[in-house]
């Protein structure tokens, strides 16, 4: 038996960490080298900096992840827009017929409702046509618009030949009887 050279409690000779206060017994007292007390201002500084790194890292990504619907329901409507756009530029061009289908718009307008209808599938939505009923002389003179969320909770959508877009916030299709939506709000119109 011996004592601890730094508790002064006895211990046993076999002993490589004093079992009382945790000193190492296998250096020898001129191989140690007391460790500099840090200062206060040194851990504050590291803390500061360990602080302000995390503030950056969690400031550059929490908006990205913040609520998508308003960038997911603008894009919606910008669908909606461009769809009506290209189809009303196709009945003028056609004598005020609309297509059976999206796919019979020519050149420039099929380019931008694609590009449209690619972000808005991006976030979430897919567009659906449907041509009015043909007249007595074969002439289709409405359509409806419909964009569906295919995340819970995000708004549907109808547009018509009117322009109108209206919006539901309920779990199904959009239709021409939903309230008006604001374009430049996430709220809906009250009247």
């Amino acid at each position: 038996m011996f004592t601890c050279r730094e508790c002064e409690h006895p211990i046993n000779t076999a002993t490589e960490v004093c079992p009382y206060c945790g000193a190492d017994l296998t250096l020898s007292p001129e191989e140690e080298k007391p460790g500099k007390p840090r200062s206060f201002w040194g851990r504050l500084i590291r803390w500061g900096i360990l602080l302000g790194a995390m503030w950056g890292f969690l400031w550059w990504v929490l908006p990205e992840s913040a609520d998508p619907r308003p960038r997911a329901e603008a894009s919606a409507i910008e669908l909606l827009r461009a769809a009506r756009t290209a189809l009303t530029a196709y009945a003028d061009a056609q004598g005020g017929t609309y297509p059976a289908s999206l796919d019979a718009l020519p050149g420039e307008s099929a380019a931008n409702l694609r590009r449209a209808a690619q972000r808005a599938l991006g976030e979430g939505y897919r567009i659906d046509y449907a041509p009015g009923a043909a007249n007595a002389d074969g002439r289709v003179t409405s359509f409806s618009l419909q964009a569906r969320a295919g995340h819970f909770g995000f708004r549907n959508f109808y547009a018509d030949q009117t322009g109108v877009i209206r919006a539901t916030k309920e779990n199904r299709a959009a239709t021409a009887d939903d309230p008006p939506s604001d374009r430049n709000s996430n709220q809906e119109v009250k009247r």
